[in-house]
């Protein structure tokens, strides 16, 4: 398989329920393709648990670049460009991760792990390569 982007849910299972994800995805993740995941998830995630809407996640919060690089994933870029059609494309998805992780597979021409049908609609946006899942969890 190509390289990959995985949304913040994907990089959290992958540290504390990796059970979640099914067969497909867990392959995909351990199969030496190269993983990038993209940094609003940190900003997400720690956000999350600083509100205490995300307990389960508390105890990585402060090592996650750490954790996601011992796993072998990447860190992707964020840029102006990536910022930029994250607040401009024309997708009604209100959710500012969820926008900024789009545009970051945008342009980056990746796939996107991710449960999350939200991310189909863009499947007429030119350089979207899709999502990947299988499964319901």
């Amino acid at each position: 398989m190509r390289d990959v982007l995985i949304d913040t849910h994907v990089l959290a299972w992958s540290l504390i329920a990796p059970e979640v994800l099914g067969a497909k995805v867990r392959s995909i993740l351990e199969s030496g393709t190269v993983v990038y995941v993209p940094p609003c998830a940190f900003h997400e995630i720690t956000l999350k648990v600083r509100k205490g809407k995300w307990d389960a996640m508390a105890r990585h919060a402060e090592r996650l670049d750490a954790l996601s690089m011992a796993q072998g994933f990447r860190e992707a870029p964020y840029t102006a460009r990536m910022a930029m059609k994250a607040g401009s494309m024309d997708w009604a998805h209100p959710d500012p991760f969820d926008r900024m992780i789009a545009a970051t597979a945008l342009e980056m021409a990746l796939p996107l792990i991710s449960k999350d049908g939200a991310f189909d609609d863009l499947t007429n946006m030119p350089a979207w390569y899709g999502r990947v899942w299988e499964g319901e969890i």
